[in-house]
């Protein structure tokens, strides 16, 4: 990844400096949706244009790799699938993704939400390797992180947000659940400003999730080619070596980022989903 980010340092800063040479931008354009899949210095893909009653739904390399991430998961899952189907012993992937799933379901769904989790694991679930799998392939070479995209990271907040209310409806119902946010023994005149209070707390919720996962996935990315960047900039191979090396250690730590930002957006959501249908707790 270090070797194909500075070739692509290299040719942006060239473009940078023929066009004035303090232009920056170029950081933003290996980091934000693009409507290629660059592949230098092999070539680029140029995807489809579509445009819809006026809209723009051409395909983007975000959308490209959030199909991809789609197609991989469920490969995987129809393969452990059938792995179960023919023996209930686990073994090699199956053996690995079951692991995972009993650490989602026993460490993070079931004490946020506690009775009645069953019926929320599977989506918690879908969202945990959905935004791993996002996650990772950003990190491959050519790859792109589609959870850098505040688009993909607010529609993902959207849909906890749905479940949330919804799953706090249907325990409750729509009177009590809405009545349940107020807390008991807050004197009358508090009211109107709790209730707005409680209202708007309902919408920062998933606003923290997006935002969260977006600013993580975004600052790695940035980090890792602004410290190459530096070897251009100053125009000296002496700083090389401190630039690789701070480049690579960032790198290895997105990995870790990639596994932390998975966790905590599935954590929340469920925390989110336990505080809605257990308003008593």
């Amino acid at each position: 990844m270090v070797s194909d980010s500075t070739q692509v340092i290299t040719d942006s800063l060239s473009t940078a400096h023929a066009s004035g040479g303090n232009d920056t931008s170029w950081l933003m354009h290996h980091v934000m949706d693009a409507k290629v899949l660059d592949f230098e210095p092999f070539g680029t893909i140029h995807l489809p244009q579509l445009h819809l009653f006026g809209l723009d739904i051409s395909i983007t390399k975000h959308v490209v790799f959030l199909w991809l991430a789609a197609i991989i998961l469920i490969l995987i899952f129809n393969k452990v699938a059938k792995s179960y189907k023919k023996s209930l012993t686990p073994s090699g992937i199956t053996n690995f993704m079951e692991v995972l799933i009993v650490f989602v379901r026993d460490e993070i769904v079931k004490p946020t939400i506690g009775k009645g989790h069953e019926k929320f694991l599977p989506y918690l679930l879908t969202v945990f390797f959905f935004i791993l799998t996002c996650n990772f392939l950003g990190l491959l070479p050519y790859g792109s992180t589609a959870t850098s995209n505040i688009a993909v990271t607010a529609t993902l907040a959207i849909i906890s947000f749905i479940v949330i209310q919804v799953g706090g409806m249907m325990q409750n119902g729509v009177f009590g659940y809405f009545k349940g946010l107020i807390p008991h023994g807050v004197p009358i005149w508090l009211l109107p400003i709790m209730g707005v209070v409680e209202i708007l707390g309902l919408f920062t919720k998933p606003f923290a999730l997006a935002i969260r996962l977006f600013a993580n996935m975004t600052a790695g990315h940035i980090v890792i080619l602004a410290l190459l960047g530096l070897i251009f900039i100053l125009k000296t191979f002496f700083v090389a070596p401190v630039s690789i090396a701070f480049a690579l250690f960032i790198y290895l730590l997105e990995i870790l980022v990639a596994l932390i930002q998975a966790y905590i957006f599935t954590m929340l959501s469920s925390l989110f989903i336990g505080m809605a249908v257990h308003q008593d707790h």
